[in-house]
């Protein structure tokens, strides 16, 4: 289930990693992004996708959102869920940034 998106120490993206860790299966997300028309490059261990933001999708769940700008990375974020259902909490109304405490979170 991804919860949050948490700046990057560099604080030039945000990154979004699944809790608990859920592989992601590449060859479905690209045939998924293909189907949705949405430009990536196949790096084989990830993908690389143009949305409203570049994003890195890891083989491993992690997905890297190559902006400063975090209601970009949430918009990028959650257009990236429904094309590649990803699990979400039943709370997303509005993900947490960064230091903001997240109540599902102990």
């Amino acid at each position: 289930m991804y919860r949050t998106l948490h700046l990057c120490s560099n604080r030039g993206g945000f990154e979004a990693v699944p809790d608990p860790p859920r592989p992601l299966d590449l060859p479905e997300a690209r045939r998924r992004l293909t189907a949705a028309d949405v430009e990536f490059v196949d790096a084989r261990v990830m993908l690389i996708a143009t949305l409203e933001v570049e994003v890195t999708i890891g083989q491993s769940g992690r997905l890297l959102f190559k902006t400063p700008d975090l209601a970009l990375a949430e918009r990028s974020f959650a257009r990236l869920r429904g094309l590649l259902d990803l699990p979400a909490s039943p709370e997303d109304a509005r993900l947490p940034s960064e230091g903001v405490p997240d109540p599902g979170r102990r």
